[in-house]
């Protein structure tokens, strides 16, 4: 490893170290990450002829630009997504349509509201996908719980059940889509084996949690009534709700149909959503109302947490910087040659790191470097792959940034880095340990019938 990659990991690393320590510091997550995004490219400039062969000469500045363009045009996917999505949810939020969901979920029993929050997350995040549902349920968890450290706990628990529901659904998580459009798993297969596992890491760390939870909600006057919906009728706001709902379990579809990325799929949701919306509203708009126009989605894109989208520029494109040198791919090799043929332990490292870094250049290194067998652990729907996209989906629960569900939580509800791994981290872990014995037992067994 040379000096300059040693730099720019090290760079990394104080990087993250900031990000972990964001309650101490109070200076913005995001600030870092896109401080250290910068810092990284900026040493990868010293000498990129090391890691591009073809950047040389008076081709360097072109060769970079070509590789700094090309995972730009990766992350921004993420961002148009994440953008589109928050502003489908809000909108659909703003307009009472949630009111309904919200009102299903209704109970006093904290303990009560804890496995119906899990299950329903579970559930959403296998249909739509893992993302998209951490901010539905958090928009209706901030209705249902007034209180900011019980809410917290909620919280935490949609980011470990998203993950975990994503990871037995070859549409719930980029790394599974990743793992399925390779053809390294199938849909029937990854559903019929990870699924029980994945169920398993949700239910244990949920049960630990409810411990932490006892006696009754309390409501205030605001939450005991409906969002203000009055300036659309009945019919209108169900529309809303359909077209928003109804559109993002669309997204997966229109994907298989058109193949075009995701992103594309939410932002034709979202463009239907913002013309029937506006529609709705021509007569309000006439009249003025102040109230009518809040509810619309110029105003609800003014209030998009810029701080949480930037947070993920800053670490995608930093974690790109990482691959682009080599270091994710050679720490790849590296677990290989200390734990060749132990796909557990392989796996479960892997697992572990993807609550490290981006699981999303981990999964694409482990799918370079392991060549699909006509058999065995590495064949179709394997062992390996398998647990690949188990490890890789709920190991991202076990920090708060190691997965994109995490990071749009963590944003939407400010919880602190330190706060998660203090109290969530080793219950995560729990649950994931859980799971990789699950699956385990679960092929031992179906080997001896």
């Amino acid at each position: 490893m040379s000096t300059l990659t040693i730099a720019i990991v090290i760079a990394f690393i104080i990087g993250y170290f900031f990000i972990a320590i964001e309650s101490v510091t109070k200076i913005n997550k995001a600030a870092i990450a896109l401080l250290m995004f910068v810092i990284c490219w900026t040493l990868f400039m010293i000498d990129p002829g090391q890691y591009i062969s073809h950047a040389v000469g008076n081709q360097v500045s072109q060769a970079v630009s070509e590789v700094i363009e090309h995972h730009l045009g990766s992350t921004s996917t993420t961002l148009f997504f994440l953008m589109g999505a928050m502003t489908i949810v809000e909108l659909v939020d703003q307009n009472g349509g949630f009111n309904f969901v919200r009102d299903t979920l209704h109970t006093k029993s904290k303990r009560a509201l804890l496995w119906r929050i899990a299950f329903m997350t579970f559930i959403l995040s296998a249909i739509l996908d893992n993302l998209t549902t951490s901010i539905v349920m958090v928009m209706i968890l901030r209705k249902l719980v007034s209180d900011k450290k019980d809410r917290i706990i909620y919280a935490s628990l949609v980011i470990i059940a998203a993950n975990s529901g994503g990871a037995f659904s070859p549409i719930g998580d980029v790394t599974t889509i990743m793992l399925w459009n390779k053809g390294v798993i199938t849909a029937a297969g990854v559903i019929s084996e990870i699924f029980i596992p994945s169920l398993i890491s949700m239910m244990i760390p949920a049960y630990i949690l409810s411990l932490s939870l006892k006696g009754s909600l309390t409501f205030t006057s605001s939450q005991s009534q409906t969002v203000a919906a009055s300036d659309l009728t009945t019919f209108q706001r169900k529309v809303v709700f359909f077209l928003g709902v109804g559109g993002l379990i669309f997204v997966p579809i229109f994907k298989s149909i058109t193949h075009l990325p995701p992103f594309v799929g939410i932002l034709l949701v979202l463009s239907v959503l913002w013309t029937v919306t506006e529609v709705f509203y021509y007569r309000l708009r006439e009249k003025e109302e102040k109230g009518a126009m809040q509810k619309r989605v110029t105003h609800v894109l003014s209030h998009i947490d810029m701080s949480t989208i930037l947070f993920f520029l800053g670490i995608l494109m930093a974690v790109a910087c990482l691959e682009t040198i080599g270091v994710l791919t050679m720490l790849g090799e590296g677990l290989d040659q200390a734990f060749s043929g132990h796909y557990y332990l392989i796996n479960g490292i892997i697992g572990v790191l993807s609550s490290i870094v981006d699981n999303v250049p981990l999964v694409a290194g482990c799918m370079g470097m392991y060549p699909v067998a006509s058999e065995g652990a590495m064949a179709v729907d394997g062992i390996f792959w398998q647990l690949l996209a188990y490890c890789a989906g709920v190991g991202g629960s076990m920090l708060i940034i190691g997965s994109a569900a995490g990071v749009i939580v963590m944003g939407l509800e400010k919880i602190t880095f330190g706060w998660y791994m203090k109290r969530i981290t080793w219950i995560a872990f729990v649950g994931y340990l859980a799971g990789i014995l699950c699956y385990w037992a679960q092929n031992l067994l179906i080997a001896q019938l």
